[in-house]
């Protein structure tokens, strides 16, 4: 399967990205970090029967599937070599430990795909902490009060995952529900999705499954 291999920022003095551009050639392309829409698109508008791999952070995996679905391209898979082994992407999509083979040879499953109510999309991990509000999953309510922070992960069988972290006596207690919607209204915060802070904070915050799942390669 044919890709096109988008190197964001530092990603491209890594071994992977050399690794990348070895297999691929002239289908390797070098933009920046947190790209946009004059980044991405006019390379998205090429992709006819092959995939693209993102070689970056969550963030710039994120970044590249918010143009994906702006453009409505969420029928083209999405291959992705981390710069964190370790980051929630990685973990959340199980990848292997060569992360090359597995986004230029891998197979296409489906994902949820979560966005919020400001336009953006979540990938990996969401975060409002600290937060003191009403948080509302479905026809759940999981938390009414204060919490120590509030995560969210795109969840494959139901859409998200949402853990509620409150602070004990002794230690910690988490809740955790999952369903395909999730609200947030209280005490202003500020969400942070695949590492990036909203600009403001804000009172109220919904994170949703899309209508349209995304399609990755691993």
């Amino acid at each position: 399967m044919a890709a096109l291999i988008l190197g964001c920022g530092i990603a491209v003095t890594s071994g992977d990205w050399r690794k990348l551009v070895a297999r691929s050639g002239s289908s390797a392309h070098e933009i920046p970090a947190t790209p946009g829409k004059a980044d991405v698109d006019p390379l998205v508008k090429s992709v006819t029967d092959g995939h693209i791999v993102v070689h970056g952070s969550d963030t710039d995996l994120a970044a590249v599937v918010l143009r994906l679905l702006r453009t409505e391209r969420l029928d083209v898979p999405v291959g992705y070599v981390p710069v964190d082994p370790r980051s929630p992407v990685t973990r959340l999509w199980r990848l292997p430990k060569d992360t090359v083979d597995a986004a230029l040879d891998g197979t296409a499953d489906r994902l949820p795909l979560v966005r919020d109510d400001a336009g953006g999309v979540l990938l990996g991990l969401g975060v409002l902490a600290p937060a003191r509000g009403t948080v509302y999953c479905d026809d759940e309510i999981p938390l009414r009060g204060a919490a120590e922070r509030i995560e969210v992960t795109p969840d494959p069988a139901h859409g998200l995952e949402v853990r509620i972290v409150r602070k004990g006596l002794l230690r910690n207690r988490t809740t955790t529900v999952r369903g395909r919607a999730m609200q947030y209204g209280g005490d202003p915060v500020s969400p942070v999705r695949d590492g990036v802070t909203q600009p403001r904070p804000l009172r109220r915050w919904t994170w949703y499954r899309h209508t349209d799942d995304l399609r990755v390669v691993r």
